[in-house]
């Protein structure tokens, strides 16, 4: 009985915990997006709804992809429900918990803590470089589109695309090459030397994240053909994204669905270098910024929250869900 009634308020606290989470994620726009919730058709809805999922469940398949060479026994269930579980602690702490909730949940799956540690960091370098690609893909295609249109934006764009692919360079040098992180140890204990061991705690995690991504990129670098395909998969992954105002605006845009993704992903690419938490704000900033130009501030302003609401809102209440079930089958597993 007592063990019984211990579950119990655990279970009780978790559910409250996710409660609570999901009140102070979303206390400022929570107003404004049911709002424009009641304004939108429940066609609409439904399919950016339905758009929203499918990044999820091609999330999930990128996902399966890396964990399957730890754990053949991995399955694609799986990794969509890491891909919502991640969703949730995404949002649920302002960006800090996605990567320590992807490791935890693939550990549970068999995969050790080392290895899910490497494996999620060059996932994530994948998705950084996915997202430099496909911005450079889209401007290529819509150059003209956007000279015409944000001519006056140029130097941010520049800016925007100059930083986006420093820090992928930098990713990938991070991810790879033995040499660059030999720099980083050499120049770390040059600079802990100078201040008398003070940097000796972070010098030890920096050695220790170096050896993790040195093993994992020897064990997933090797599939060349797997990491091609996971940028192919991110691709379709942020088309389904960057799609969503296309859908939301139908003929008021005035634009085709290419010209409306590469806004989209001028104003994640642009969002992706401003400091914030889990890019809550700088997102929408950036988003209606860039469609005012083209649909006036209400109208950007309008489809931004729709935005948000379905790359945020909803893989996070799916994965809140996935959460409490997780916990509920851990418990009966008695884990």
């Amino acid at each position: 009985m007592k063990r019984d009634k211990k579950k119990t308020i655990i279970k009780f606290i978790f559910v409250i915990a996710i409660l609570a989470a999901i009140i102070y994620t979303f206390r400022d726009s929570a107003g404004p997006i049911l709002e424009q919730l009641e304004k939108t058709s429940p066609l609409v809805l439904v399919v950016i709804c339905l758009l929203s999922v499918c990044y999820e469940l091609v999330e999930g398949w990128i996902n399966y992809s890396f964990a399957k060479h730890y754990n053949p026994k991995i399955r694609y269930k799986d990794g969509v429900e890491s891909a919502f579980y991640c969703s949730f602690y995404r949002v649920a702490t302002l960006g800090s918990g996605a990567g320590v909730a992807a490791i935890y949940y693939f550990h549970e799956k068999g995969i050790e803590y080392s290895e899910s540690t490497g494996m999620y960091m060059i996932e994530y370098v994948v998705h950084k470089i996915s997202i430099a690609l496909l911005s450079v893909v889209l401007l290529i295609f819509n150059f003209t589109f956007l000279r015409e249109n944000y001519g006056n934006y140029m130097w941010m764009l520049v800016l925007g695309y100059g930083i986006t692919i420093v820090i992928a360079f930098f990713l990938i040098l991070f991810c790879c090459s033995k040499k660059f992180h030999w720099l980083i140890i050499w120049s770390m204990e040059r600079i802990n030397t100078v201040m008398q061991g003070k940097l000796e705690t972070q010098l030890g995690v920096v050695r220790e994240y170096c050896e993790i991504l040195e093993q994992a990129s020897r064990k997933l670098l090797k599939d060349k053909k797997m990491l091609v395909f996971a940028v192919l998969k991110n691709f379709l992954k942020f088309g389904f994204w960057y799609s969503i105002p296309f859908f939301v605006l139908g003929e008021a845009g005035g634009m085709t669905l290419f010209q409306v993704m590469s806004v989209v992903s001028l104003a994640v690419m642009l969002a992706a270098v401003i400091p914030a938490p889990a890019g809550i704000g700088s997102t929408e900033f950036v988003f209606t910024m860039l469609f005012a130009v083209m649909i006036g501030t209400g109208l950007a302003g309008s489809t931004s929250l729709l935005y948000r609401f379905a790359t945020f809102v909803v893989p996070f209440l799916i994965g809140a869900v996935v959460a409490i079930n997780h916990q509920r089958r851990k418990r009966r597993q008695g884990k």
